[in-house]
């Protein structure tokens, strides 16, 4: 039987091109497998698919700045390429895709190791820790945005666009009001501080409350551990994490506060949803989201709030901008021609793997 295994994680951007491709596979009749972390967000997110074999390894996180987990963390990345290597050489996979980050590089040394072909997805303009890493590993390197082949090789490069999960568009605005108990006379501001929350967005959005929810029927999406329990608001709903709901979720949503993770902002794009972007700072990032973000506001598709200069007023006046230069942005929106990155990539795995 044909064979593919994907790895990627840590966070649901480095999960939700995987997630894109799998069924495709799946209804090809391959067998998919999937190597990632114990605990991480991945397995979670995996185990929607219970066709998908998991297979857990350990992983240590590639930091840039000091910490005494540093000093464990290489021993434990080392048993990880031990667990993969052992792992891909028993289970035979034709090809490993791999998305980033931290728990992919032991994956793609052992598929590497055992002459698997690996093929990479890489999201931002400029590359990750964990993909700069595996690149030299790698036969091709998927690119969203043309600018990356200046930072890698262009032999391996291929630019492919936005991988947009296809369910995303079959979302339904009904389902998604009944999920949270929200009417259709009112607008909804979607807030989205990333799969893993954002501490300081969700601080702000609660400052601001009162004056949001005049306005907006409110859906927090705030981050593992995150929520507070002591709100009672009608019209503000808050969920850790939201998964098989997210489609309609969207649907129903107005406009969208977000990080300015690639993935998820193509998304917004692709569902033209106007938004007010808040990148990962420097002091918290290698400065991709920022780049992403400005990226963006060139285009007309967003206004950017610098978390350095986000309070609970600027965060409303972002907001109410957004909102009423809405029919702008859907417009710039529309004139952004839609890749074909998913079956782009889709048919590169395979063509790599029938010439392994």
């Amino acid at each position: 039987m044909k064979k593919v295994m994907f790895t990627g994680g840590g966070s649901a951007g480095h999960v939700t091109v995987n997630m894109a491709l799998m069924p495709l596979f799946l209804n090809e009749g391959w067998s998919v497998e999937y190597i990632g972390s114990a605990q991480g967000i991945e397995r979670q997110l995996v185990s929607s698919l219970p066709e998908v074999d998991y297979f857990p390894i350990s992983t240590g996180k590639l930091r840039r700045y000091l910490d005494l987990q540093n000093m464990k963390d290489p021993f434990k990345i080392a048993k990880g390429v031990f667990q993969a290597y052992r792992l891909i050489n028993k289970r035979k996979p034709q090809v490993l895709f791999s998305k980033g980050g931290f728990v992919s590089v032991p994956v793609v040394i052992g598929a590497w190791l055992n002459k698997v072909p690996v093929i990479i997805h890489e999201s931002d303009i400029t590359p990750g820790l964990a993909n700069r890493i595996s690149i030299p590993l790698a036969a091709a390197v998927c690119t969203t945005f043309p600018e990356t082949a200046e930072q890698i090789s262009k032999a391996k490069t291929r630019y492919v666009g936005a991988v947009i999960r296809k369910e995303l568009h079959q979302g339904l605005a009904d389902k998604g009001r009944k999920f949270c108990g929200f009417h259709a006379n009112k607008p909804v501001l979607l807030i989205m501080g990333g799969s893993l929350g954002a501490r300081k967005i969700n601080e702000t959005v609660r400052a601001a409350l009162t004056d949001l929810s005049e306005r907006f029927q409110i859906v927090h999406l705030c981050g593992k551990g995150q929520l507070d329990t002591s709100i009672r608001l009608s019209g503000y709903q808050q969920y850790e994490y939201i998964n098989e709901e997210l489609p309609d979720v969207l649907a129903m949503s107005d406009m969208v506060i977000s990080r300015a993770g690639s993935n998820s902002i193509f998304e917004f794009l692709s569902l033209q949803k106007p938004m007010l972007l808040i990148p990962l700072t420097k002091q918290q990032s290698r400065g991709d989201q920022i780049l992403n973000a400005r990226s963006f506001e060139k285009s007309g598709y967003c206004k950017v709030l610098e978390e350095e200069e986000m309070t609970a007023t600027s965060l409303v006046a972002g907001v109410m901008e957004v909102y009423n230069k809405r029919e702008g942005f859907i417009g710039n929106m529309r004139k952004n021609k839609q890749s074909e990155a998913l079956s782009s990539v889709f048919q590169l795995i395979k063509e790599t793997a029938r010439h392994r």
